[in-house]
């Protein structure tokens, strides 16, 4: 593993649990201390040539670089492994060498905050270059018990916007919803709280009965009095959001809501 950050950290950690060798190769003092913490092995010369596998788990911006400056001390044969939701296969660079390595992505759709986080239970996002390669992930996938999907390369940017508007843009939904129970004199540590409790039922049932049948709220309800109530009690930039999520509401639930409240909603909220 190169870099023991977050991710980095949470893979080396789980899959050193799962019964795989793992070493990490650190990029910062901070990280050999946090190696250090984790009761990680830091990787040596030889252990560098010997790996079969190299997990990048940098920024993207230097998934390339840290490839360039370590190529010639890998196994010949090592595969590379990026750990970006938002890059191809081509970010390891373009060096003639990089022909004789099979590469691949691996990247845990999960929110990992801190090496500790737990990685089981949730979904990764697999490429490769080869079957042997893509196989290989797939057990890794299987032993840290996660459930694969391939993502088409060419697809890589769209699938990792949806990803974020799922991950931080629910904490930045969550941070809204704060600001505005603040707004209407609670208290912020009770509006987190309860708000996190109501997120959570919200993703409850939408995970239990599906998307259309487990939201809740005015717009399915076809409530325009209590839309237009909300939208006039909010500032103007969360009036907007609010706005912009409704619209969203609409054009998922289609034809479940009644054509009358499709037009009356779609013009409330599109003045």
């Amino acid at each position: 593993m190169v870099g023991v950050g977050r991710i980095g950290g949470a893979l080396a950690l789980h899959l050193k649990r799962a019964g795989w060798a793992v070493n990490v190769f650190p990029h910062s003092g901070a990280s050999v201390r946090r190696a250090g913490e984790l009761g990680l092995g830091i990787a040596d010369q030889e252990a560098l040539s010997q790996s079969l596998i190299c997990f990048f788990c940098v920024p993207d911006a230097a998934i390339g670089s840290a490839t360039e400056s370590m190529l010639e001390d890998l196994h010949p044969a090592a595969s590379l492994v990026h750990c970006s939701g938002a890059l191809t296969l081509n970010a390891f660079g373009t060096l003639p060498a990089l022909n004789a390595h099979p590469r691949g992505s691996f990247h845990p759709l999960c929110a990992v905050s801190h090496p500790l986080d737990a990685l089981a239970g949730n979904a990764v996002a697999l490429a490769a270059s080869d079957l042997t390669l893509d196989q290989t992930l797939r057990n890794i996938a299987g032993d840290l018990g996660m459930h694969p999907f391939e993502v088409p390369e060419e697809h890589r940017r769209l699938y990792h916007a949806g990803a974020v508007l799922c991950a931080g843009g629910l904490a930045s939904l969550l941070s809204a919803g704060v600001e505005t129970f603040v707004d209407s004199g609670i208290e912020r540590s009770d509006a987190l709280e309860a708000l996190v409790s109501l997120m959570q039922s919200a993703l409850r049932r939408v995970a239990d009965r599906g998307l259309k049948e487990g939201i809740t709220g005015p717009v399915p309800r076809g409530d325009l009095a209590t839309v237009r109530a909300n939208l006039g009690s909010l500032p103007k930039e969360r009036a907007a959001l609010y706005r912009l999520l409704s619209k969203e509401t609409v054009q998922m639930l289609g034809a479940s809501l009644r054509p009358q409240d499709v037009d009356a909603l779609e013009s409330l909220l599109n003045p």
